[in-house]
């Protein structure tokens, strides 16, 4: 009997450490979150009409993984419709839902913040804080909320005036998560040939013929340096890609002549079967905080656009000994992966 018991402890163990994961991690789902805490992984993306969290032990087991609508837009007003790329994070004790949302306008889209007290995201309420007023209060999408050196700051997408041809990625302080102050700072626009595909097959009534992109920004610190790792081109089409600014040291972030960007992008799928369109990324650690994983969404064959083909993808990344990312190439479907340990 103790011998049967023993046997069955070491087969369970065996399937814990020899647990795989293979992408894409759900049949659908854009601009993936997630973020691991106190044992499990949270994790969101956007559905277009609600704000919905995943929580799994597993990253592999997030198909059959606890979900739970948290909130739901009113039926009208400026935050009803198109809601895109919410971002989870725990700030200074509590939980907060960051996303794009507007009135069924495009050109109205902005910035809005939930708040929840509770220890579990899933659980508790969710409060609207409401809009984080960029400076200049223009369109902006795709807002992640960071600390570094002390000091809380907003990236974003945004416009530079009220119509639509170009998004940049801005940068600015803020006093909160949902109230922004000082300046808005550029730190990128699209320039290299591989961040200026945006030729829109089917405009809409806010689009110019050809918009140029740089949106999805996402910080990513490292030793004594500052990343931030950005979407180019137009999701809408294969050239797709991710590129990458940092700053080094203590250097100040709203001094644009600090930032340096890299003239070719740093994760971009060429030729890679089931993986087309790479982009839209976010981070996470492993559970025992040695590993650095990237999330990221793509579409399964070319041509899809930014529809719901896309799904999300999960892969471990590494550093060079001088301190900067190293992403490889997005792999290809179903290779099998170790769990993030």
């Amino acid at each position: 009997m103790k011998k049967a018991f023993f046997l069955l402890l070491l087969f369970s163990a065996s399937l814990a450490f020899g647990q795989t994961l293979s992408n894409p991690l759900l049949p659908s789902g854009a601009d993936p979150w997630s973020i691991h805490k106190d044992g499990f992984y949270y994790y969101t993306h956007t559905t277009g009409r609600n704000l919905t969290l995943w929580k799994t032990r597993s990253l592999a087991d997030l198909k059959t993984a606890e979900k739970k609508i948290v909130w739901t837009p009113p039926a009208s007003g400026m935050y009803s419709k198109e809601i895109w790329a919410p971002e989870l994070h725990f700030i200074r004790g509590k939980w907060y839902l960051i996303f794009a949302a507007d009135d069924g306008k495009n050109r109205n889209h902005r910035l809005w913040v939930l708040e929840n007290e509770s220890a579990d995201p899933l659980l508790g309420t969710w409060t609207m804080k409401g809009q984080i007023k960029t400076p200049d209060d223009k369109w902006a999408i795709d807002g992640s909320v960071f600390e570094h050196k002390g000091k809380l700051y907003l990236t974003w997408s945004g416009w530079e005036g009220d119509e639509n041809g170009q998004q940049d990625i801005y940068l600015c302080q803020m006093e909160n998560p949902w109230t922004a102050t000082g300046k808005r700072v550029r730190i990128s626009s699209p320039t290299f040939a591989w961040e200026v595909d945006g030729k829109i097959p089917r405009p809409g009534p806010d689009d110019k013929p050809v918009v140029l992109v740089n949106e999805g920004p996402q910080p990513l610190a490292h030793g004594n340096r500052l990343f931030v790792v950005f979407s180019a081109s137009g999701c809408w089409t294969d050239s797709y890609a991710l590129g990458m600014l940092y700053v080094d040291g203590d250097k100040d972030l709203m001094d644009t002549r600090n930032w340096t960007k890299l003239n070719q992008p740093v994760f971009k799928a060429v030729n890679v079967s089931g993986t087309h369109a790479a982009g839209h990324n976010s981070f996470f650690k492993s559970p025992d905080g040695t590993e650095d994983w990237i999330l990221y969404h793509a579409n399964p064959d070319p041509g899809q656009g930014c529809g719901g083909h896309r799904s999300p993808r999960a892969q471990k990344f590494t550093w060079t000994s001088d301190g900067m990312p190293q992403f490889g190439q997005p792999l290809a479907l179903d290779v099998t992966l170790p769990v993030p340990k």
